[in-house]
């Protein structure tokens, strides 16, 4: 068992801030989610509510994540753009979906008129939503160029929140189950996996960098700023601190070392 004085890390104000924002989350998470299904009812709709998982799609879940980590474990290289790629496209729709609510309360509060500007998809927009749909371009484009681990925890946390909000176990027994088999998941992938595969799947995955197809671009049309284009990308599939948040380094300790936790650890705490 480890010394209680090897424990003093996690009174660091990474593990701190780490831990708060973990707590924070999964309230907010499951907070717009409950608010999300009630504007689908009042707005008739439901079609669009939440998937709900039956009992095989629940347990297909930890095998579907089984494979996708194998898959990624060998051929993460060979794909890491196409996963940028579709990780850009999912924050800007998570963000979206994360800050419509504010922006509806602040026009409500100002009394300000929203015309509709144009139709997509099957549905209107308006001018509030344009402007925002732009703003949550550029907040991802900002990430795509810097690599920020700020901006890579704000689009951690629209994912989150999104999935959290459109996917719903319809009783405690499929979520017990669902729990039972991600915990074991959990343990035989980060615990067990290098005995099969020479090397911990999970975490190797996890820390792995994308290649940077904004860079990949400018790099062959020799674009100005190339320099301020970062190569490689963390993927907003979890939330991360630099250990010396505050400034300073703890003795053993780089400037670039960082504290993460997964989405999926923050993901299973509303379901």
């Amino acid at each position: 068992m480890e010394p209680v004085w090897k424990l003093v890390y996690l009174l660091e104000p990474a593990s701190v801030t780490l831990v708060v924002t973990a707590v924070a989350v999964t309230f907010g998470s499951a907070f717009r989610a409950l608010n999300y299904g009630k504007e689908m009812e009042r707005n008739r709709d439901l079609s669009e509510a939440s998937i709900t998982l039956d009992k095989s799609q629940a347990l297909m879940i930890p095998v579907m994540s089984s494979i996708s980590l194998v898959l990624m474990f060998y051929l993460f290289s060979s794909v890491s753009q196409l996963l940028t790629a579709f990780s850009a496209v999912a924050s800007a729709s998570s963000l979206f979906f994360c800050l419509s609510p504010h922006v509806n309360y602040l026009k409500s509060q100002l009394g300000l008129v929203d015309p509709f500007v144009s139709r997509c998809c099957s549905k209107s927009f308006t001018r509030s939503q344009g402007l925002l749909l732009v703003g949550c371009c550029s907040l991802v484009g900002a990430w795509l160029i810097s690599g920020h681990w700020l901006l890579n925890n704000l689009l951690g946390i629209s994912i989150c929140v999104a999935f959290v909000s459109h996917v719903r176990l319809p009783n405690i027994k499929i979520c017990a189950m669902l729990l039972v088999c991600l915990f074991m998941y959990d343990i035989f992938w980060v615990f067990y996996s290098e005995r099969f595969f020479g090397a911990n799947v999970m975490v190797s995955v996890a820390t792995q960098q994308a290649s940077n197809p904004v860079h990949t671009v400018a790099s062959s049309l020799s674009l100005p700023g190339l320099q301020l284009i970062t190569k490689k990308l963390e993927l907003p599939v979890k939330i991360v601190f630099p250990r010396n948040l505050l400034g300073g380094v703890l003795p053993g300790r780089t400037t670039t070392d960082f504290m993460m936790l997964g989405l999926g650890d923050m993901v299973r705490r509303p379901c």
